[in-house]
């Protein structure tokens, strides 16, 4: 009976809440990292909440993909939340777009 509880626990929540990154811009740097605050190369294809940390008023986090374009305004600072699907086979870019050949990065989706 216990096992299946926890079985069961762990479904729920599996099904629950998709798997969350976190992205920051400010301070001449922006990064997108999982929740152990490892950066990736690589990510498994699915559904993901994104939850921007904007710093700045000079900088802003523009997440562009294969139909994602998602962007906080330059002027803002603050918190975002997005739900966004990552399509296998595809390349993921993040950036500012004050100073995207600078502030930049980029990952697969596998």
């Amino acid at each position: 009976m216990t096992a299946l509880l926890a079985l069961l626990a762990v479904a729920t929540a599996s099904g629950a809440t998709p798997p969350r990154l976190i992205g920051t811009v400010g301070f001449g740097q922006i990064t997108l990292k999982d929740l152990r605050g490892v950066t990736f190369k690589r990510l498994k294809a699915g559904v993901y909440t994104v939850s921007i940390v904007d710093r700045s008023k000079g900088q802003n986090f523009h997440l562009r993909g294969p139909g994602i374009n998602l962007s906080t305004k330059v002027a803002f600072e603050g918190v975002k939340t997005w739900t966004v699907r990552f399509r296998k086979g595809t390349t993921v870019r993040y950036y500012s777009d004050r100073a995207p050949r600078m502030l930049k990065g980029s990952f697969r989706v596998r």
